[in-house]
């Protein structure tokens, strides 16, 4: 038996599997011939949760810079590859030191995901 837990966010994509997705690229960035640098945005919410949202920006970085593996994978993310067809190449072009691509991979694009510097062209309103 399970006990149901309102105060709980339920979560808009459970059930979609990740590797069917195509992420499309949200944020600001910029890679002179290097790793790519990610800017976040500055949040817009008001209230008590904007005041928290804008203060773990300001708390946060604002810019990301990725390392080769995630420089790799954002340049993909242009709404026609898949996440599964990203993770492919990672394997093809990194071999071993990339394993386990699929996890490492699924972790990096939720994240994105919940940063808001990613949306996903079967789910998410552009």
């Amino acid at each position: 038996m399970s006990l149901s837990r309102p105060w709980r966010r339920k979560r808009r994509h459970e059930g979609v599997n990740l590797l069917h997705l195509r992420p499309i690229r949200q944020a600001d960035w910029t890679d002179a011939d290097g790793p790519v640098m990610l800017t976040r945005w500055h949040p817009k919410r008001r209230g008590a949760k904007g005041l928290t949202a804008r203060l773990d920006h300001w708390l946060g970085t604002p810019k990301l810079k990725l390392d080769e593996t995630g420089t790799f994978a954002w340049r993909r993310f242009d709404g026609e590859t898949t996440v599964g067809e990203v993770a492919a190449a990672l394997r093809d072009t990194y071999g071993e030191s990339a394993e386990p691509v699929e996890q490492r991979l699924g972790a990096f694009v939720r994240l994105l995901h919940r940063e808001g510097l990613i949306r996903y062209a079967e789910l998410d309103a552009p």
